[in-house]
């Protein structure tokens, strides 16, 4: 029989694109934020008890990552409060609980990719909310599948990629940071691997627990805004920026309310052993995505 599972944020980047990705893996309950206040624990805490879900896919969490310095209390109640109830919820009647982490949870000062046991020194109140959301999911000892993610963008939602293609339009020279690296992950990805990784647990094969989710290769910031504009380019949109007059600048010369890492590498050993996956290079899926975006 196929499980009943529950999703959350169902509209949001990664969101949208499970309610596709779970659809062959059982009955999907999918609430957006206007369908559940999910800064209403008390009211999250009933709607799982109604749903009674095998699984519950939590995608919704607090994102702006400069908004969160000053709203504290939001970041704090959805990163963290809300995957608590979810967790304790989850062991009360044994179901699974998925969840998405961040490479925000890293001060990146390391030289090389971030294993899962490396020591998470968070560099901000949304990395810090981030990572107290996955140990209080690991504390209370439920089932778990938890996926840290790095660079999350989709054809839906805000995300970088739309950022550049408006300010390519608007602008004929950018100033985008160099000295910050990382592998941008289509929301597209993240959601078939949660699928893959259910449908083998289903079998018997695969661990749950803590898994590192990126494609393979990095960029900077400033690469990958150049590989989104000559994306757009060979697509024939008119844009007023052309990829070389994109300047690199250091972080530096670009301050935001909160710290970014330097290295947002993600190492994915344990991930592809486990489950026997293969994942794409960083740039592999920015075509379509980019052409999704633009409508052509």
């Amino acid at each position: 029989m196929a499980p009943e599972i529950l999703l959350l944020g169902a509209n949001g980047q990664v969101g949208w694109e499970l309610r596709r990705s779970l659809a062959p893996i059982g009955r999907v309950t999918a609430l957006s934020r206007a369908e559940l206040d999910l800064s209403d624990l008390d009211g999250v805490m009933r709607a799982v008890r109604a749903a009674n879900p095998a699984i519950i896919i939590n995608a919704a969490a607090y994102t702006a990552v400069d908004k969160a310095e000053a709203e504290q209390a939001t970041a704090h109640r959805l990163n963290a409060e809300l995957p608590a109830i979810l967790a304790s919820e989850a062991k009360r009647v044994g179901s699974l609980l998925v969840d998405y982490s961040t490479d925000y949870v890293f001060d990146g000062t390391l030289e090389r990719p971030y294993v899962e046991e490396d020591t998470p020194n968070p560099l901000s109140i949304y990395g810090r909310s981030k990572l107290e959301g996955l140990r209080a999911i690991q504390q209370t000892g439920c089932r778990h599948l938890v996926f840290r993610v790095s660079w999350v963008y989709g054809a839906h939602g805000a995300n970088f990629v739309k950022t550049i293609l408006r300010l390519a339009r608007e602008r004929s020279e950018l100033r985008v940071v160099a000295d910050q690296v990382g592998a941008p992950t289509p929301a597209d990805l993240i959601a078939d691997v949660t699928a893959q990784c259910l449908a083998a647990l289903s079998r018997g094969y695969g661990e749950e627990g803590l898994y590192h989710l990126a494609p393979t290769g990095k960029t900077s910031w400033h690469g990958f805004s150049q590989t989104i504009v000559a994306e757009a380019r060979k697509l024939g949109e008119s844009l007023a920026l052309d990829e070389g007059v994109i300047h690199p600048i250091s972080t530096e010369d670009y301050p935001l309310p909160a710290v970014r890492p330097p290295n947002s590498v993600l190492d994915t050993t344990k991930l592809k052993a486990t489950f026997g996956l293969h994942l794409p290079e960083w740039n592999a899926s920015l075509p379509r995505i980019v052409q999704e975006i633009l409508g052509k």
